[in-house]
């Protein structure tokens, strides 16, 4: 798994149990679980562009439709499992004092990992949320059935994700850009670096003085701007970096 992964012995050094540590992610990383990116999907969901669908406008004009999109959607993250990238953030979890991560994605496989805290920057798919009383459903058990769904207020429930033209959770883009002030290193793992704010983030710790790599399979925007840039797959460096936590505990 190692060979073709170089490491340089500064960001080895610094993986030390009281580093404050901050892991970005993006769909880079579940892209190696299987999670497609519902841009030319077969079938129905062919003839439509996301933008068409997620929005809040689309949702109120054809809710069946919208509901039925993210309810195929879910079906197919249900049955697609955290891979190795995944699974070495929670040693990272285990092993530094501080660490905090923060993702673009909406389909929870951190959670399912065994990560905890997770700020979620573009909601959760797996949730949902009354676009009437704000009530939030941590499952579909816990609504009146329908499509979609109607909250005991009489509310349409609709999925709790950041749609297009909405603003992102301003608790959990405060808490990010706090946590990215104030770091000893940054991760920026399979994004792109170009949907801001969170493209912001790995700036903001590289000027407040943190050692900032990236992880992903090709050069990004901000690749001239890192301290390290790992090209490969997260479920492969990820996974190397972990055996130097271990030496470093």
């Amino acid at each position: 798994m190692s060979r073709g992964i170089e490491v340089s012995d500064r960001l080895k050094s610094l993986l030390t149990k009281d580093a404050r540590v901050v892991v970005l992610t993006g769909a880079g990383i579940s892209a190696e679980s299987g999670v497609p990116t519902f841009r030319g999907e077969e079938g129905l969901w062919k003839k439509f562009r996301p933008e068409e669908l997620a929005t809040f406008d689309a949702f109120m004009a054809n809710p069946e439709l919208v509901w039925e999109w993210y309810q195929y959607r879910r079906k197919i993250i249900h049955e697609i499992k955290p891979n190795p990238g995944h699974v070495a953030l929670v040693d990272f979890q285990n092993h530094f004092d501080e660490f905090h991560l923060i993702t673009q994605n909406v389909d929870g496989l951190h959670h399912q990992a065994g990560l905890r805290n997770v700020v979620e920057l573009h909601g959760n798919i797996r949730k949902n949320k009354c676009i009437q009383c704000g009530k939030k459903y941590e499952s579909l058990e816990e609504t009146i059935q329908g499509t979609p769904p109607e909250c005991r207020c009489g509310g349409k429930i609709r999925p709790d994700v950041v749609w297009f033209g909405e603003m992102l959770p301003q608790d959990a883009i405060r808490h990010a850009f706090e946590v990215s002030e104030r770091c000893d290193l940054f991760f920026s793992v399979g994004t792109s670096a170009v949907v801001h704010p969170a493209a912001s983030l790995p700036l903001i710790a590289k000027r407040s003085g943190a050692f900032v790599a990236e992880v992903n399979l090709e050069p990004t925007e901000i690749s001239h701007v890192v301290d390290e840039t790992l090209l490969g797959k997260s479920g492969e460096i990820l996974p190397y970096l972990v055996k130097f936590l271990k030496c470093a505990d």
